[in-house]
Formats: structure tokens, sequence, C-alpha cells
């Protein structure tokens, strides 16, 4: 008997050994499975069940003036998260904290109770919110709340050229302005990081992200001036103010680079905490605002017909008040008849029926390609979002009364911007350069990524054209209409302008709604500044004279002593480009007659007997009409005819 009971325990033990190393083999096996074949597919499925993936970007580049003045940083915030699963009284909790985060109640609770183990509740808050938050949750031993660190966008200046600027949403993305057509240069960094959590899925973010200065955006330098920029604004706020404007933009150009100095609109905004506003006051109004210009397109106009020859700065116009065109009557804005007037007149005091006369002369096919030479009808290409092209119309589709029209600045529309790099053709001696914001960028080593250079277009009109032009309009702020922006001891040109507003649908006008404007620049013996004053539907009192230019005067006084340009002793001459020496008024070109033909001279301005001697010197017949002094010849001067060709000359005054 003991030895069978022998036997069978011997034949146990010997079937439990053999379990036991068949144990220790599979169990030795699976190890092996796992450590060598199926180690990276379990660690990845460990990892997904204690740990969350979070994308987290790095500070975007800092944006300065191109002093060096901070306008747009990054720093550090904190987010708040919450772990639903964690979250024991979601109405009290949600009471609390809409308060301090100004959220709907009902919106936190439905985060609270979303399920899960990780939702945002609000994400960059400012540091007294975060504050107090904290101190809550240790009050009141809240479980299931906690922050994340992340870099947020500030504007130190708050609603300083807000937008030029624009702003960045919380996942990093420019929205509007710079910010969003610099995104992909200035952004930081995008981190996808393991956050590791707890068995209760609570995720631990202490040590989750650390930023490296070398990973963060590119820093851009920009062509506005603070210092600039705050005259425009604290100007652009009074002149709101004073004439009740619901609309406004202001720029500043330096004519001879192209580079903006100050760009500023109003309404306007705080791109700290963009979401409390509108479209409306997002817009950037000096790219993305189509406007009749009226009288500063005048300018572009007189420089066409010096350019071509089709006027002279003595010539003399006859005004009745008003002029016919087409059927249509237009008439000069004060109601007045100025009679004999030099073309010098005409633009001092924005005489309609004269710039008429000259848009006739010039035609729509060449006033428009003049319109086009100095930039209307296109975008500048400026590194900002949202710019309009303004419009022209194709002349061949233009009736009398339309060139007519848009002579005095209707029948076109244009932007602010385009304005002002027109005018500034005029200042810099007649090249249409391209308009930039951006002076350059750099590394975060500080080393130089790229400038932005000057870039010139065309020569749209002659140095002599433009200086004397500038003469002209220099009388326009000193004698003229925009004596209001006469700045004592200064010598500026400039050219006031007042339509009436278009309807938003484009299709007529608005009754009884203007736009007053007034473009300008200086001093004209060597121009540093253009400026455009944009005043859209003003209260009351709507004439850019009136209105607009003495805010220029304002901003064209302090830009001055900005950039230390000391003022000029009393009586000093005014010389137009002094430092090129060059002849203020334009001498008339010499027209050679081909063989048996004689060019037809001016008379105009003259007498009878002076206007008959003038004729008989080159074998003309005149026919007189009338007494006084010579205001019309029924051939124009300059044009080629036979000799003995008569030619009528009415004369008024007497």
């Amino acid at each position: 008997m003991i030895t069978k009971k022998k036997v069978r325990i011997e034949k146990r033990i010997v079937f439990f050994l053999s379990a036991l190393m068949l144990a220790i083999f599979l169990v030795a096996g699976r190890i092996a499975w796992i450590q060598f074949i199926d180690g990276k597919n379990m660690v990845s499925k460990i990892a997904t069940q204690l740990s969350e993936s979070k994308a987290l970007y790095s500070p975007r580049g800092t944006i300065y003036d191109r002093n060096g003045r901070e306008l747009a940083i990054s720093s550090m915030t904190k987010s708040l998260y919450a772990n639903p699963s964690e979250i024991k009284d979601a109405d009290q909790i949600s009471e609390k904290l809409a308060i301090l985060l100004e959220m709907n109640p009902a919106d936190i609770k439905t985060k609270l109770t979303a399920g899960g183990q990780f939702i945002w509740i609000k994400r960059m808050l400012e540091p007294v919110v975060s504050e107090k938050i904290q101190a809550l949750i240790k009050q009141d031993d809240i479980k299931g709340l906690a922050f994340v660190e992340e870099s947020k966008r500030y504007y130190p200046n708050d609603t300083l050229a807000a937008q030029v600027l624009g702003f960045v949403g919380t996942d990093d993305i420019g929205l509007d302005g710079l910010e969003m057509t610099l995104d992909k240069i200035i952004k930081g960094n995008l981190f996808k990081q393991l956050i590791d959590t707890d068995s209760h899925g609570i995720p631990i973010f202490k040590s989750i992200f650390t930023f490296s200065p070398n990973k963060q955006g590119k820093n851009v330098y920009l062509t506005l001036d603070s210092g600039i920029q705050f005259i425009v604004e604290q100007s652009l706020d009074k002149a709101v103010a004073t004439t009740g404007a619901k609309g406004a933009s202001v720029i500043v150009m330096n004519p001879h680079t192209g580079e903006i100095l100050a760009m500023a609109n109003r309404p306007t905004y705080n791109p700290n905490q963009f979401y409390k506003y509108t479209d409306n006051e997002w817009k950037n109004r000096a790219v993305a605002y189509n406007y009749e210009p009226g009288s500063t397109f005048k300018s572009v106009v007189a420089a066409a017909a010096l350019q071509e020859g089709k006027a002279y700065p003595e010539e003399i116009f006859v005004d009745k008040g008003y002029v016919e065109v087409s059927g249509r009557r237009i008439q000069n804005w004060s109601g007045d008849a100025y009679g004999n007037v030099s073309f010098i007149e005409i633009i001092k005091e924005s005489i309609n029926t004269g710039f008429v006369q000259i848009g006739m002369r010039l035609g729509a096919y060449k006033m428009t390609e003049y319109a086009k030479a100095f930039g209307f009808g296109q975008a500048t290409g400026i590194e900002l979002p949202g710019e309009e092209e303004g419009l022209l119309f194709d002349p061949k589709d233009m009736r009398d009364s339309d060139t007519a029209t848009m002579a005095i600045g209707q029948s076109i529309a244009v932007t602010p911007l385009q304005l002002v790099r027109a005018v500034g053709a005029i200042a810099n001696g007649g090249v249409l350069l391209k308009p930039h914001i951006i002076k350059e960028i750099r590394n975060v080593d500080g080393s130089l990524d790229r400038e932005i250079a000057v870039e010139s277009l065309r020569q749209v009109i002659t140095p002599e054209t433009a200086r004397t032009l500038t003469g002209m309009m220099e009388k326009v702020v000193s004698e003229g209409g925009g004596i209001k922006a006469k700045v004592k001891g200064y010598h500026f040109a400039g050219k006031t302008g007042t339509a009436e507003k278009l309807k938003d649908s484009g299709s007529g006008y608005s009754a009884g709604r203007y736009v007053a404007s007034f473009v300008g620049f200086g001093p004209v013996e060597d121009p540093q500044v253009v400026v455009l004053v944009v005043l859209d539907d003003p209260y009351g009192v709507y004439y850019g004279g009136q209105i607009a230019a003495p805010v220029a005067g304002d901003i064209l006084g302090q830009i001055m002593r900005h950039l230390n340009i000391r003022p000029q002793p009393a009586n000093e001459p005014v010389v137009p480009n002094a430092q090129k020496q060059a002849p203020v008024i334009m001498e008339k070109p010499v027209i050679q007659a081909p063989a048996g033909k004689v060019v037809v001279p001016n008379v105009l301005g003259m007498s009878m007997r002076e206007a008959g001697e003038s004729f008989n010197k080159v074998g003309l017949a005149i026919v007189p009409m009338g007494t006084g002094i010579a205001v019309r010849q029924s051939i124009p001067m300059n044009t080629i005819v036979d000799p003995s060709t008569e030619i009528a000359v009415i004369f008024e005054g007497q």
C-alpha cells in the first residue's frame, strides 16, 4: 500500500512540476513575445490609455514699429480646463465660474457635464482672472479644474494702429491685418506632445511645455512711426468728435520711399478684445473703402493737362458759374461765377467749370490713361488684406458728361491709399512708388532675414511738371480753399475735396450725405510727408476745406516738430524742391511746324491789339468777337494749320 501511495505521490509531483515548467515556459514565451515582438504595440496602447496628445504653439514673433517700439507681443498666460469625471457639483461651480469668466453659466455647465476626462473651459485668461479662479479652487477645494500655460498675443498700445495690426485667434491663427498676412512668418512652431495622465485620466501638465527662444516666429519691423501714429490717432479722435463723421481715415506716407508712417481709421477697436467688436470696426477703411474723391482728384487732372500741354498756369479761362455738357448742368461748389480766371486760380479756388473745360480738352481716353498711370483702378499691392481696386470706367463707354464729371472727381472711385500714392508722385518729382508698411523681417537672433526695398513703378509726369503743379497747389494752402491747413513757418501744397457719398449699393448717391477730404504734402522745398484726411458722412458742415483741411494742418504741424523740421523765416520765397534749382513755372514746349504750315499761338488773356499782332507775326488772320481781353479762340494753341487761316477770338470783360 505504501509503495502504491508513494508512486501516486511521485506521479503528482511529476505532473505538478511538468505543469509548473509548462507555465514557466508559457510565461517566459509571452514575456519574450512582448519584449521583442509586440513591445512597441503594447507601449502604444498603454500610452493611449494613460496619455493624451495636445497641440500647443511657441510664441509668435514680435511686431515693432520702425524705431523698435513694441506693437504686438506674445506672453505666457493660463488656460482653464476641466476633467468632467472629477466634477462633483456642476451647478454650483458653473455659477461661480460664470461671474469670473463673464460666461453664461449654462454654457459652462454643459462643458462640466460633457463626460470624458478633458475639456477646455476658457483659454488664454487675463492674469487677474486666472488668479481669482485659482483662489476659488483652493477656497472651495474644487476637484477637476486646473490650468495649462499657453502663449497669448497682446497689443500693449491697445487701439493704436489696430486695423493695421489685426488680431490672433485662440489657436494662434492670424485673423485680420498683418497678423493674418504675416501668419506663416511670425507664427510660433507647433508642438504636439503626449500629456501624461494619472490612473483617473487627469492630465499632468506641469512639465508639458517648455518654450525655446529659437523656436518662436520671426520678428517684423514696420515702417510705422509710433510717434506719428499717435499724433494721427489723437487728431482723428478730435475730428470725429467735432464733425460727427461716421467714419474717417488718415494716412501719412513718405513720398520718396512709399513707406507708410501712419494709418488710422474710425471707428476702431481694441485688438486685445477683438471679439467685442463688429466687422465695421475691424475694417481698414484706408485700403478697403471705395469713395468718389471729389476735388482732390483734380490734382491728377491738372498733372495730365500740364504734362500734355493742354493748359498752362497763366492761361485764362472763362467761368460763368456753370457749364452744360450733354444736357447735364455742372456748377461750382460755391455757386459763384468767377469770370476770367487763370489756371492757377482754378486750382486755388477749385473751380469746377474750369476743370470741366480742361477735362474736355484731355478727353476720356487721355484722362483715363493718366488715371491708370497714377495707379487708380488697381490695388497698390501693400501688405494688408482686403484691399479694394477702386473703379474706372472704360473710356469707350464714357459720354461727354462722364468725362466732364470725372474731371471734377466724380464718375470714379478710389481708395484713400490710392490717392495718397498718386499725390506722392507729384510730391517726389513724378515717380509712382509701390507703398509698403513692412520695413524688415529679422530672425530670433536679430540677424536680418529680409529688407523691403523701395520699388519705383514708373515716371508718370516729368520733374518739371511736378514742380510746376507743386507751386500751384501750394497756393491752395497759402491763399485758397485749403488755407485752414496752413501752418505758420511752413509751406505745404494741397487740395481739398468734397463729394457726394455713394449709396452702399454703389448705384447713385445718398441725399444729403458727403465725404470731405484734404490731401497735402510738404514742406514743398523738400517734401517729407504726404497726408490724406478723409471724413465720411460728417454732420452739419461738410466741405473739405472747412473740416478736413484743419485736421490735416494740425497733423502736419505736429509731424514737422516730431521730425525736427524747423520753420522757415517769415517772407521766405516758396521754391518747390529747391535743392534741384528748377523753375517753378514750366516753359511752354516749342513746336516746329513743317514747311508751308504755321503753329497757332496762344492769345488768351491778351488785348485785341496784342492778339492781332501775335497772329500777324505767324501769318494768321484774326476774327475778333466782342471787346476786352481774349477768353477763347476757335482753334487751340499749338495746332498746326495753313497760313492765312482765319481764327475767331472771343473777347470779354468790357
